[in-house]
């Protein structure tokens, strides 16, 4: 298993997560590594979702998907791209959104969009045990910026 990200290489990252499938299994094993909890109704069985690595509870039916309550909610950009670019910005925070864009041949305004999510997450989140080195697998459980 994948685990000491900060300490990685782009190149090495990429080997591991080729795959949206690759990135939403190990966002669903961390986010219920301690056991799925319904957010709605706070039940904990659930069966299998719609989505890939979804679930949903058996009692009230909500299905929560993998990303939803976690930085990459909502993510614009395929997951894969969104791994790079927030292991880029764990390692280091004042990276210039130009050399993002070009570094993963995306829009400048969507690295800053999700620049904008991971730094805010890093901010308001106290839980860090030392904010200067932020690894990936810390901030992949963050909230979305509202």
């Amino acid at each position: 298993m994948f685990t000491a990200f900060s300490r990685i290489e782009i190149g090495e990252l990429e080997t591991f997560f080729t795959s949206e499938e690759k990135c939403l299994k190990f966002i669903s094993e961390e986010k219920w590594k301690e056991g799925f909890v319904c957010k709605k109704c706070g039940h904990t069985n659930y069966c299998a979702g719609s989505k890939p690595f979804s679930r949903r509870c058996t009692r009230c039916k909500t299905e929560e998907t993998a990303t939803a309550h976690t930085i990459f909610h909502r993510c614009k950009i395929s997951l894969p791209v969104a791994f790079k670019l927030a292991h880029l910005v764990c390692y280091d925070r004042d990276i210039p959104v130009a050399k993002l864009a070009e570094e993963l041949q995306t829009r400048p305004m969507t690295c800053w969009n999700f620049k904008k999510k991971i730094t805010h997450c890093i901010e308001t989140r106290e839980d860090f045990s030392d904010k200067t080195k932020i690894e990936l697998k810390e901030i992949i459980l963050g909230s979305p910026a509202d």
